[in-house]
């Protein structure tokens, strides 16, 4: 894509009123635009790397059997009820209400009790569980702090995936493979989760478990063990503790982000709801359910906060809008020029050809710092440059966002 057709401009101030790494930089930058408080809306640079995202995510819940789904947004009050959570807990407090002359509905802050009302009518016996069902979907939630850019919304984009058993021994099975699952997913968006004890708040009294990636500017705070062994949020952390009961290490205690949450949820939906199945003894019993998610645009703001510079963003290769950064410098001098930007248009030709990604800064009234620091605001993995001093000597400039190290190849011997 050429850089001079994306409609969107980057940002030399801070935008006001912000003070998160990641909604300043993903502003600047051209990725998203704040509508409110807890609403953005997403750019096209900004919703490449959602899709990238939402494709790791996808591409991971179906390796485990996960079947893709997208449910209403509008949420029947009645089946609140039934749950006896309209007025109560998540119902209560964050769900926004719509009525109009016929109706009152919920917009869909969690998709628990519309799952299950749609399960029961096609589940009769042992022989059709187990399953599980996921969708990547808008979620509303009256977020009373949303102030941390993409890290707390009112509005935000979140795959919810459920799991449906006829035993607990089958859903702590499918559990554990979920858990492994999700550690693919935060790999492959380059970051370093950790699994973490934590309280199963409005959804269930168990133990669940978060995956927390360490930041300063994190609003949890974890006890943990390097061995991996070991690690619980603060809220059910027993003080009395230092040493890891895994390898007697000492625990550390850190801020970190929560990146995502999954748990038991039992019958606590399936028994009010009616969703019941025939075991092998002809008996009917609820179904056990399971509850796993993960915020998607959450994990776009949480990827900016873990990997930046005083420049600006840092991308993983994974979902980074474009592979490469393609920047000609021209010298001021015609002919000279001439030879840059028909070089340039040769190797943007060219990677275009051979399915690289790339992003053609051919924007003709912008200098060389100013591309430069463009470059670096937007994050993307490589940049490439054709400048005089390439083409003297036949070759093209490469250096990666991620370090310093500046160098000279052939166009032949460029891998991305």
């Amino acid at each position: 894509m050429k850089q001079s057709q994306i409609f969107t401009k980057t940002q030399k101030e801070n935008p006001k009123d912000e003070k998160s790494i990641n909604a300043i930089l993903l502003q600047r930058a051209g990725f998203i635009y704040k509508e409110m408080a807890g609403v953005y809306s997403f750019l096209p640079m900004g919703l490449m790397v959602l899709n990238k995202i939402s494709n790791i995510v996808r591409e991971e819940m179906q390796a485990i059997g996960g079947q893709e789904v997208d449910m209403a947004i509008l949420q029947p009050k009645a089946l609140w009820q039934k749950t006896d959570r309209w007025d109560k807990g998540i119902g209560l407090e964050v769900m926004y209400k719509v009525k109009d002359e016929q109706m009152e509905v919920g917009l869909g802050p969690t998709h628990e009790e519309m799952l299950t009302d749609i399960i029961k009518n096609h589940i009769e016996s042992f022989e059709d569980l187990p399953f599980s069902v996921f969708q990547i979907q808008t979620k509303f939630r009256k977020e009373a702090r949303a102030k941390s850019g993409l890290l707390r919304g009112r509005e935000f984009i979140m795959k919810d995936f459920y799991s449906f058993h006829a035993s607990t021994d089958d859903f702590k099975d499918f559990y554990e493979k979920a858990k492994q699952a999700y550690l693919k997913v935060f790999e492959r968006c380059g970051l370093k989760a950790i699994i973490t004890e934590a309280s199963g708040g409005d959804f269930t009294k168990d133990f669940t478990h978060e995956f927390q990636v360490i930041s300063e500017v994190g609003e949890d705070t974890i006890y943990y063990c390097d061995c991996g062994g070991f690690s619980q949020n603060e809220e059910v952390f027993d003080k009395k503790v230092t040493k890891c009961p895994v390898c007697g290490n000492e625990l550390k205690k850190a801020k970190s982000i929560e990146l995502s949450h999954i748990f038991s949820l039992g019958t606590k939906y399936s028994e009010p709801l009616g969703a019941f199945f025939t075991d092998k003894n002809g008996v009917k019993a609820p179904i056990i359910m399971g509850c796993y998610g993960i915020g998607i645009s959450r994990l776009m703001g949480v990827i900016v906060e873990t990997s930046n510079d005083s420049h600006g963003i840092i991308w993983p290769k994974t979902v980074a809008p474009f592979a490469c950064h393609l920047l000609p410098i021209l010298s001021g001098k015609e002919e000279q020029d001439k030879e840059i930007l028909e070089k340039a248009n040769s190797v943007y030709n060219d990677l275009q050809k051979k399915g690289i990604g790339v992003l053609y800064d051919d924007r003709s009234k912008k200098s060389a710092g100013e591309k430069f620091a463009d470059a670096d605001l937007i994050g993307i993995p490589m940049r490439i440059v054709v400048s005089q001093k390439t083409l003297e000597q036949g070759g093209i400039e490469i250096k990666e966002r991620n370090s310093d190290n500046v160098k000279i190849i052939k166009l032949e011997e460029l891998h991305v």
